[in-house]
C-alpha cells in the first residue's frame, strides 16, 4: 500500500467503475456537479465496512447532498455489491473496483498488494477535481465519521 499516492492539492485520478446496479459511475462527471466524498473500504459483509457505511447511511444529509456526493469504492463484485446495499438499504453508490482487481484503489494508493483489498482511504475532491482533504486508515482502524462530516462541511461550499 502506497498512502501517498494521492496527496491533498493533486488532481484526482479520475474512475469510471459499475455501481452496485451495473451502472457507470465517473468522477470527473460527478466532481464537475458537485464535490465528491470518495470512501474506499476494504469488503462488503464485514464488521467495520458494514458499521461505517451505516454511519454514512445514518446521516447522509451530511455527506451527500447539493454540494457532495458519497461514492464508495471496494475491489468487491457488482453483484455482491447489490446484494450487501439491498440488506442495508444504502442510499449512495457503491462502486465495484472489482476488474481489473484494485485498479482505482491502486491509483489512490490504497490497495493492498498482500490482503488484495482497498484501504480505508477517504478522500474530498472538488468541483475543479482536486483533492481537498484525506484520510487513511489501516486495515482494522475504523474511521471516525465525525472528523469526515466536520471535513466535508468545513471544505465544501
Amino acid at each position: 500500500m502506497n498512502a501517498t499516492a494521492v496527496r491533498v492539492g493533486d488532481a484526482a485520478p479520475d474512475l469510471v467503475l459499475k455501481d452496485q446496479f451495473g451502472q457507470d459511475t465517473s468522477l470527473r462527471e460527478t466532481s464537475g456537479a458537485r464535490a465528491a466524498l470518495l470512501v474506499f473500504y476494504p469488503f462488503a459483509f464485514s464488521r467495520i465496512c458494514t458499521e461505517e457505511l451505516t454511519q454514512i447511511n445514518e446521516h447522509l444529509d451530511a455527506f451527500q447532498n447539493d454540494s457532495v456526493q458519497v461514492l464508495c469504492v471496494s475491489c468487491d463484485p457488482m453483484f455482491t455489491l447489490r446484494a450487501w446495499s439491498q440488506a442495508q438499504g444504502f442510499g449512495f453508490p457503491l462502486l465495484s473496483d472489482f476488474w481489473p482487481h484494485g485498479r482505482v484503489s491502486r491509483a489512490y494508493g490504497v490497495f493492498d498488494d498482500r490482503s488484495g483489498m482497498a484501504a480505508r482511504g477517504t478522500f474530498l475532491v472538488d468541483r475543479a477535481g482536486a483533492v481537498r482533504w484525506r484520510l487513511v486508515n489501516g486495515p482494522g482502524e475504523a474511521r471516525d465519521f465525525a472528523v469526515i462530516r466536520d471535513e466535508v462541511s468545513r471544505r465544501v461550499e
